[in-house]
């Protein structure tokens, strides 16, 4: 990460010191004249005067007659001896020529870090332009980094965002590591956020960097919960099983019901955490005691496929789960039509929680999503907020992903059924960008 971000300024500060550059040999070459003193032209200009007197610029010419044959050490000596010259104090021109003079002398012997005080003075002398203003801004931010002068690179960053000297892409990952690198942490997660906020607020997306920068952070203040904001933002727009099974495993902790550990199982199999043998035979085991033998037979069905069951004995146990999971479905198939007639002409719409499920489990989504909304909408139920999550489950399954949202969103009551359908909502967003 560093690297890149380096060799980036690095290109972007030596096109701005280039510029610097040109503009002081500019300066100096203008014509023999804008050294010798004001053409009459200039006199009548309006602005700063161009004015030195013949003694102040012979050596300033001298100094950059040295430059210009390769003697950078002869000329800056020429510019060092001019401390206390009389000529030079009256003439602020002259005093400009030199620093600009200083900094291209600097920029071409890497002494770099002479030349923040020099580009400082001439950034507020009476000759800056506002184009000379913003490349010494954003040269100084850079700069500021690249010294490990990181408040610097702050002031100076933030500085060149805020007048539009530099764009989000060219400055923000200079001030968020600048904060970083300084261990203000909060800072980085104030300004990363803020950034975050401005890219997803314009149609784009964070970058992975920026996401990173904000966890890390989180960690190095041992705050869980902006650890957990963090990782919730990662699972969305970079997901990985890592942040995934850091997220899950909180919740996991918290369930103390088979209804509720199936429905975590079922997570978590979705979004690729489940890796142990024994988390595939409970999920399908409890799949199948809720009435889903469908969805067993799809989950042993893959782990065995994939040679997740590394010895004898634990595959023999899957094989034998599943041959049981196979049977049922198969039975149930058959029967599962006339069901959900019977489930329909109930009052309350528990059976037609049941059967939904079941469809679910033949991956027969769309009906899963039917039967689940009728039977909230009979109401009576025994576990509204179960209902309601796996109506978000199977609309997304569905590829419904506005509507999961809609129905996650309203799982109310029980905490670890909420906490999981906001778990589904950041897979649902993931989907979604």
């Amino acid at each position: 990460m560093m690297a890149s971000t380096t060799t980036f300024m690095r290109n972007r500060f030596d096109k701005l010191m280039r510029t610097v550059a040109t503009a002081a040999i500019g300066a100096v070459l203008l014509s023999g004249m804008a050294l010798l003193g004001a053409t009459p032209a200039q006199a009548a200009a309006k602005g700063p005067s161009m004015a030195m007197k013949r003694g102040i610029a012979l050596k300033l010419k001298a100094a950059q007659m040295a430059m210009k044959k390769g003697n950078f050490a002869a000329g800056i000596a020429d510019l060092n001896a001019l401390a206390g010259n009389k000529e030079l104090r009256e003439s602020p021109y002259a005093q400009h020529v030199r620093n600009q003079l200083y900094v291209y002398a600097y920029e071409k012997t890497n002494q770099d870090a002479k030349l923040p005080a020099k580009l400082k003075v001439l950034m507020h002398d009476p000759y800056a332009t506002p184009a000379t203003v913003r490349n010494f801004v954003v040269a100084l931010a850079q700069l500021g980094y690249q010294l490990h002068h990181y408040h610097q690179a702050i002031k100076y960053g933030t500085e060149a965002l805020n007048r539009g000297y530099a764009t989000p892409a060219q400055m923000d990952t200079l001030v968020a590591q600048a904060h970083y690198l300084l261990g203000d942490w909060r800072g980085t997660i104030a300004f990363v956020k803020q950034e975050v906020a401005n890219r997803i607020r314009a149609g784009g997306k964070p970058t992975l960097r920026e996401l990173q920068l904000i966890e890390s952070s989180c960690q190095k203040l041992h705050d869980e919960n902006c650890l957990l904001n963090a990782l919730e933002q990662l699972v969305v727009y970079y997901p990985q099983r890592r942040d995934w099974q850091y997220l899950l495993y909180r919740t996991f902790k918290n369930i103390h019901s088979d209804a509720n550990l199936l429905e975590a199982y079922r997570l978590a199999y979705a979004v690729g955490v489940m890796q142990q043998p024994h988390e595939f035979d409970a999920y399908a085991e409890l799949a199948i005691e809720a009435g889903d033998p469908g969805e067993a037979v799809q989950v042993l069905t893959a782990a065995l496929k994939h040679d997740v069951f590394t010895t004898a004995n634990g595959k023999a146990k899957a094989e034998r789960i599943l041959s049981d999971a196979q049977k049922q479905a198969a039975e149930g198939q058959k029967t599962i039509a006339h069901t959900a007639v019977l489930a329909n002409e109930q009052k309350t719409g528990n059976s037609d929680i049941r059967v939904g499920l079941a469809y679910y489990g033949y991956q027969d989504y769309p009906q899963a999503v039917k039967l689940f909304r009728e039977g909230i909408a009979k109401g009576g139920l025994k576990k509204p907020a179960e209902a309601r999550l796996l109506l978000g489950i199977a609309e997304l399954a569905a590829g419904n992903n506005s509507a999961a949202l809609a129905d996650f969103n309203k799982v109310q009551g029980q905490p670890t059924l909420v906490r999981l359908a906001q778990l589904w909502s950041l897979k649902a967003k993931s989907g979604a960008v």
